[in-house]
């Protein structure tokens, strides 16, 4: 409940932030266009009535601001703009309208706010999704180099790509045309950088993962089929606090649950709304393809990270692991589209891993 004596609407940009505040006893109105800079911010809000909330959309700036300002005691409420409805008949959009439609709707407690994540979980973030970046480039780059063999006639028969027999057949590629031999000699040394930039992501992210703060959840979640270390830290890192969330709420968080259109006696269900996390639910639709296979039991790799957690936790992810199974194999039966089915289960691998992560060791 807002109870604060001054609202403050900000719409902050790269350089420059448009500041709109009302002060709720006097009605007196406060309008300001200020550099970016964050002490800038906090010094124009300082001059405000008190006690003052804040209220900025969440976006490509940050969490920086939010910070700051909860360091000198002012509430700061996150805005998420995915969620935040404008009126039809709106048709004028400027940085002090949208300023003070923030200030007013914080002031009416109509705001859904986003969590802001600790500096250590942003960083660790960053580390997770520049690997996800690297990964993107990697496979682009992978993709070039095919297609240019393949435009002179040159196709790997030797098995799996991207392997050291591979990675030999490519380096003993020769073409008469100079031009060529350039593009394709670049064109391999990009993706020979890459993996190695890959390689020294992976490294440090199993170093973050077995750091006291990520290393509880990251481990218990690695006991699911499909979840490495990799996936099992950066669903720990996207999703951060799981105790805000149930078995029931965690897949709508990450955009798991079907669209709905209800109105009257018609009712319509469409894909899945995408909305919230979308490195999380990438991360959870990649693994429920592992429970495709039967489980029969756990392979080295998990073995090995299983035997890091506590009898509990081990009992509880095998039952998980079978269950997601047994629901790939009832989907199967159904005809049901192998994408469709592979995004209810992802779904319900969510609630699973939730009831993982919130378990005590």
């Amino acid at each position: 409940m807002f109870s604060e004596r001054t609202s403050v609407g900000l719409d902050v940009h790269a350089r420059t932030t448009t500041a709109w505040a009302l002060d709720s006893e006097t009605g007196e109105i406060f309008s300001e266009r200020l550099d970016a800079e964050t002490h800038n911010v906090l010094a124009w809000v300082a001059t405000l009535p008190w006690p003052a909330a804040v209220a900025y959309e969440a976006g490509p700036t940050g969490f920086v601001l939010a910070r700051a300002l909860d360091g000198i005691g002012i509430r700061c409420v996150v805005a998420a703009p995915s969620k935040m409805e404008r009126p039809a008949g709106d048709r004028i959009k400027t940085d002090k309208r949208d300023a003070q439609r923030l200030a007013k709707l914080l002031r009416m407690d109509e705001l859904p706010a986003v969590r802001v994540p600790t500096p250590a979980e942003e960083a660790a973030r960053d580390l997770v999704r520049g690997r996800d970046d690297v990964r993107r480039d990697l496979a682009r780059a992978g993709n070039r180099i095919s297609k240019l063999l393949l435009r002179q006639g040159r196709v790997w028969r030797g098995g799996s790509g991207w392997t050291r027999i591979h990675h030999e057949w490519l380096s003993k590629q020769r073409f008469t045309d100079p031009d060529t031999q350039f593009a394709f000699d670049n064109g391999l040394e990009e993706v020979l950088a890459l993996e190695t930039m890959r390689d020294r992501f992976d490294g440090r992210i199993t170093d973050a993962a077995a750091r006291p703060e990520w290393s509880p959840v990251a481990r218990r979640l690695a006991c699911l089929r499909g979840i490495d270390t990799l996936s099992a830290l950066g669903l720990a890192v996207e999703v951060g606090d799981w105790q805000r969330f149930t078995g029931a709420t965690i897949g709508a968080y990450l955009g798991l649950v079907p669209s709905e259109h209800y109105s009257g006696p018609n009712r319509f269900q469409g894909p899945i709304t995408k909305t919230g996390n979308s490195h999380a639910r990438r991360l959870l639709v990649e693994a429920s393809w592992q429970h495709y296979k039967p489980c029969r039991g756990p392979g080295v790799s998990l073995r090995h990270r299983m035997e890091l957690a506590s009898r509990p936790v081990r009992q509880r992810a095998d039952l998980g692991n079978r269950r997601l199974h047994q629901r790939w194999e009832n989907f199967l039966a159904r005809k049901k589209n192998t994408n469709v089915a592979a995004v209810a289960v992802a779904r319900e691998l969510a609630g699973w891993c939730w009831s993982l992560a919130v378990m005590e060791d």
